[in-house]
């Protein structure tokens, strides 16, 4: 456990708890929202440094007092056998951790291979997880969706974020980001006349949410196209030019947004949707430069690539990173990932105490 490490942090601790308490800081809420999250992934380290610190001043004073009288002896046998473990759970909490824990996310779900049957597992997707961030006491809001023929998702994005400030700095990143990848199923397909097991596979793509002050995008480096919508709106839907499409041309990223009748409020969901895609970028490159051992999220929906498996006949669920298998799959569709979450979490945990780098997402 680095003392200088723990000295930096208490002081950082100090000067953001001075800030907070300052009025003023409140005129700036983007500024007020990041220290605040700073502050409540600082406090749990704060606490424990506290609570470890008077602990061992109890024990100094019970070993002097046993000295005089016998019966201290055991008090001090007792603090001193409590001590280690909070050692053990201050030097957990000093370790190098994800600094997008805090933040929200937006998440897309692609249909890939299967065709029609993708699409409904897309959509088997999307509700576990807005079922999940029910769970949590998470708000959704879709920013855009396309269905399929047969009510499944072609492609759907939707930002995710904590009301208030996240529980001790770690906010819905800290949860799922272990679910970028390719998503596999394997069961009978809805549009199956003879029974048999069929595999398809969905893409997910999460990153964290940026906010207008990290990501600098200059006009001139975007092309805004605009187009009339091509599916469930209401009566603008093939009236008006209100969809909008934006390319980022100097690194090639597309997003498009169509669900809302303005153009200007499709606009601004897509420029949030692109700041999170560059700013995930800019994260990819820096850590790509400094390690070749952290590698980004699949971005393709092969299933040779898959992260996860879900099938349906066995009510399986199985992620393939850290050997994870469970027989609760209708439960994991309702919301219930918790299981598997805690899972990923725990093997990235058992990582960072052993200092290597964060488990991989892929």
């Amino acid at each position: 456990m680095s003392s200088d490490r723990l000295s930096t942090l208490l002081e950082e601790y100090a000067e953001l708890e001075k800030r907070l308490a300052d009025p003023a800081i409140h005129a700036d809420q983007t500024e007020a929202r990041r220290v605040g999250r700073r502050f409540a992934e600082l406090t749990p380290i704060w606490k424990t440094s506290t609570e470890l610190g008077q602990l061992r001043e109890d024990l100094e004073a019970a070993r002097e007092l046993a000295a005089e009288d016998a019966a201290f002896a055991a008090e001090a046998t007792d603090l001193e056998s409590r001590i280690p473990e909070i050692e053990e759970r201050l030097a957990e909490l000093l370790a190098p951790r994800d600094p997008n824990d805090g933040k929200d996310v937006i998440l897309e779900i692609k249909a890939g291979e299967g065709g029609e049957e993708s699409a409904l597992f897309a959509a088997d997707l999307f509700r576990m997880y807005m079922r999940y961030a029910e769970r949590r006491g998470w708000a959704t809001e879709v920013l855009d969706s396309q269905e399929s023929d047969l009510g499944g998702l072609k492609d759907v994005s939707v930002a995710v974020k904590t009301k208030g400030v996240p529980d001790g700095g770690y906010g819905v990143w800290s949860r799922l980001k272990w679910e970028g990848g390719v998503h596999r199923v394997q069961r009978v397909p809805a549009t199956e006349s003879q029974g048999r097991v069929h595999t398809s596979a969905a893409g997910v793509l999460v990153v964290p949410e940026a906010e207008e002050t990290e990501v600098q995008i200059e006009e001139k480096d975007l092309r805004i196209d605009v187009f009339r919508s091509s599916g469930p709106g209401g009566q603008s839907v093939n009236t008006t030019d209100s969809a909008v499409r934006i390319t980022h041309m100097p690194t090639g990223i597309v997003v498009s947004c169509q669900n809302e009748r303005s153009q200007l409020q499709n606009k601004d969901r897509a420029m949030r949707m692109l700041r999170a895609r560059l700013a995930q970028l800019a994260e990819e490159q820096a850590a790509a430069a400094a390690s070749d051992a952290r590698r980004s999220q699949v971005r393709t929906v092969d299933r040779s690539e898959r992260i996860r498996t879900y099938n349906f006949p066995q009510n399986r669920i199985s992620d393939h990173r850290i050997g994870y298998t469970a027989y609760n799959l209708d439960l994991s569709l309702q919301g219930d990932l918790d299981g598997v979450l805690d899972a990923l979490t725990e093997a990235d945990r058992k990582a960072r105490l052993e200092g290597e780098n964060q488990l991989t997402r892929q």
